[in-house]
C-alpha cells in the first residue's frame, strides 16, 4: 500500500511498509528517486532505526540480557500506520510492540512526516520515548537518487570548504583507519573507485547541504542541518548515489556491546521527544 502527496511542482509516493519514499517526480514526470532494481539494490530510501549500520556480532546487552538487532534496525522492514494525510503531507507512525521488544527492549513511537512545500520534500523524524527509562537510539536516512546517465557526468558539491577524512569499514564495523577525500573547489567528481572500500562515512562534517550536479548543472540539493554525521554510498556500476544524513553509525571494532556507551548514540529521557529534519530540494 502506498500514499501519494502532491503540489503544483512535485509528487511523492511513500510505501507504508517501512514508510519508505519510493518516488519523487516533477510535474514533467522526471523521477529523482532510484527505482529499486534488485540487480543493484532493492530499496529506494529506507529509514534506519533504532540503529544505523551494524552492531558488533549483531548484538548488544541491556540489563545483562543479550539482544540481537540486524543491520540498520527493524523500522525499514515493518508496516507503518498512516495517521494523518492531506493533499501535500502524510504522517506515518510505528510503535513498539511485543515483536520489537524482543530485539530492542524500549517503548517508543517513531513518526515520519512527509511534506511538499513548493520544490522541496521535507522529511521530519519524530522519536517519542514512551517508556519509564532512558532510551538509546540512532536514526538515519538512506535516500538513493537516480543518476540515469553516465556516472562520471555527476559531481557532488559541498556547502562549505571541507578537509575531509572518512572512516573505512572492516567487517561492516567502523575501523580506526581513515582516508582523505580530495575536495577541490568544494566538489568531488563521482566515480566508482571512490566506493571500492564501501561507503564514505563522515562522523562529523561542516557542510549541512550537498548538491548533485549533472554536467555542471545543479539538479537537486539535500539539506541536513540537524544531522551531525553523513554517509555517501553506491554500488559498482549502479546508476544511483545515496546521500545519508545520520545520527549515529555502525559499531567500532572496539565496541563493548552497550547501546548506552555506543559512539554517536542518542539518549532520550522518559516521555521526551526527539525531532530532526532533512529535505530534498529539486533545482
Amino acid at each position: 500500500m502506498t500514499t501519494i502527496i502532491k503540489n503544483s511542482i512535485l509528487t511523492a509516493e511513500i510505501k507504508h511498509f517501512g514508510a519508505e519514499l519510493i518516488s519523487l517526480k516533477t510535474n514533467l514526470n522526471k523521477e529523482y528517486i532510484w527505482e529499486g532494481n534488485p540487480e543493484f539494490w532493492g530499496k529506494h530510501s529506507p529509514v534506519l532505526f533504532p540503529i544505523v549500520g551494524t552492531l558488533k556480532n549483531n548484538s548488544f546487552h541491556h540489563n545483562e540480557i543479550e539482544y540481537h538487532l540486524s543491520r540498520h534496525g527493524f523500522a525499514r522492514d515493518m508496516e507503518f500506520e498512516l495517521i494523518n494525510a492531506t493533499e501535500n503531507s502524510a504522517t506515518f507512525s510505528l510503535q513498539s510492540s511485543a515483536e520489537t521488544v524482543k530485539v530492542y527492549p524500549f517503548e517508543f513511537e517513531l513518526q515520519i512526516i512527509y511534506t511538499l512545500p513548493e520544490n522541496n520534500l521535507s522529511i521530519i523524524y519524530k522519536v517519542i520515548n514512551k517508556g519509564k527509562i532512558a532510551m538509546p537510539f540512532s536514526i538515519g536516512a538512506h535516500p538513493a537518487f537516480a543518476l540515469p546517465n553516465q556516472f562520471e557526468n555527476y559531481v557532488i558539491t559541498f556547502e562549505k570548504d571541507e578537509s575531509l577524512e572518512y572512516y573505512l569499514l572492516q567487517n561492516d564495523l567502523i575501523s580506526n583507519k581513515t582516508k582523505k577525500l580530495e575536495v577541490h573547489d568544494k566538489k568531488i567528481p563521482l566515480n566508482y573507485e571512490l566506493f571500492e572500500d564501501d561507503a564514505l562515512i563522515f562522523k562529523t562534517i561542516k557542510s549541512k547541504s550537498l548538491t548533485i550536479l549533472e554536467n555542471e548543472n545543479p539538479i537537486l540539493r539535500v539539506h541536513f542541518e540537524d544531522f551531525p554525521s553523513l554517509g555517501i554510498w553506491t554500488k559498482k556500476n549502479a546508476p544511483f548515489i545515496c546521500i545519508e544524513p545520520w545520527f549515529g553509525y555502525a559499531d567500532t571494532t572496539e565496541n563493548y556491546g552497550s547501546l548506552f556507551e555506543k559512539e554517536g548514540i542518542q539518549i532520550l529521557e522518559s516521555n521526551a521527544t526527539f525531532h530532526s529534519k532533512f529535505s530534498i530540494e529539486i533545482l
